[in-house]
């Protein structure tokens, strides 16, 4: 792998003191986990302020503050994409060039939010415009290399991204786009891929639900990640995927077999998706709580137990069982 869209992009998630402000130490050192992992840094790369990082949440001070301590701490040993969700296109102008100016080497985009009319009643094929209008004027004002986070109404198979007339029109128009995440089933995921393999330029296939992704490497459509798994199964998934690279499919299956998959299918529930990644760190210690800003829930003692059996059955690290209860 070597161009930007052609790596393994987490993520990260966003820790939080007591008081729900921005835990800066607990960040460094989540951030440092990543970047001085040699393993990781070879082809891997941080994704600062996704959806996971809770950037519907944040404001733009607290958005600049977060990449710029990420900058810190990890630019030059591994790339760095910026997400620029705001309400007001406006905004997410200033976010983007925000980022640039911290020196991010791309931006992350994702659709508008607010109004039915760009949310849950958004046909995107219909009408490109709603989410492409904004991505234009990010482009224009940074020129960076942009990666997609593509989420809207459609129905399925492609739920909850984008249908492939509307991922394609967009990709036509902005150059700049180089990885497009694909957040789908995977029928949808099929279709989308050739879709952009369609292309007369290479747009990434970056893969996000982990738990396919032994299914999406045996198909080879499959060009990096872009994806919250990396936040809490790190070790494993580099297992799993170097055995691809090296094409050593008994490797591959071993890993995925021996309780990775049954890991990421537990994470893999769009409504507990993102408490649960928080909930996973935590017990992995990387973090120190897994609480996200309201209105996002906490996370049932259910959901903990659950997390904390299937990572140790994987040997994966783990805090002390006695501090299980300590976020019921």
């Amino acid at each position: 792998m070597t161009t930007i869209g052609h790596r393994r992009y987490v993520a990260l998630l966003l820790p939080f003191d007591e008081r729900m402000k921005v835990d800066e130490g607990a960040f460094r050192r989540y951030v440092r986990y990543y970047a001085d992992d040699p393993r990781f840094a070879a082809e891997g790369g941080l994704c600062v302020n996704p959806e996971a990082g809770e950037i519907f949440y944040l404001t733009r001070e607290e958005k600049r503050r977060v990449l710029e301590i990420a900058m810190e701490e990890a630019h030059g040993k591994l790339p760095v994409i910026a997400g620029t969700w705001a309400l007001t296109t406006d905004e997410m102008v200033e976010t983007a060039r925000d980022a640039k100016a911290l020196g991010a080497d791309g931006i992350f985009v994702t659709p508008p939010g607010g109004a039915q009319d760009v949310t849950s009643c958004w046909d995107a094929d219909a009408y490109p415009e709603i989410w492409l209008d904004t991505i234009i004027a990010q482009d224009r004002a940074v020129d960076l290399p942009i990666i997609t986070h593509p989420v809207s109404g459609s129905d399925f198979p492609f739920y909850p991204g984008l249908p492939v007339k509307a991922t394609l029109a967009i990709c036509r128009a902005v150059p700049n786009i180089v990885g497009w995440k694909m957040t789908y089933t995977y029928d949808g995921f099929r279709m989308v891929a050739k879709g952009l393999r369609s292309l007369d330029r290479p747009v990434a296939v970056m893969g996000a639900l982990a738990s396919r992704f032994h299914e999406y490497r045996l198909t080879d459509m499959f060009d990096g990640t872009l994806s919250g798994f990396w936040t809490f199964a790190k070790e494993p998934m580099l297992d799993h995927l170097e055995a691809w690279d090296r094409r050593d499919l008994e490797g591959a299956c071993k890993v995925w077999n021996s309780g990775l998959v049954d890991l990421h299918e537990y994470i893999a529930d769009m409504g507990r998706l993102h408490i649960r990644y928080k909930t996973a760190a935590w017990l992995r210690g990387l973090i120190p709580s897994p609480f996200m800003r309201a209105p996002m829930p906490k996370p049932k003692q259910e959901e903990i137990d659950t997390i904390y059996r299937l990572l140790t059955n994987l040997n994966l690290s783990v805090i002390d069982r006695s501090d299980l209860k300590r976020a019921a």
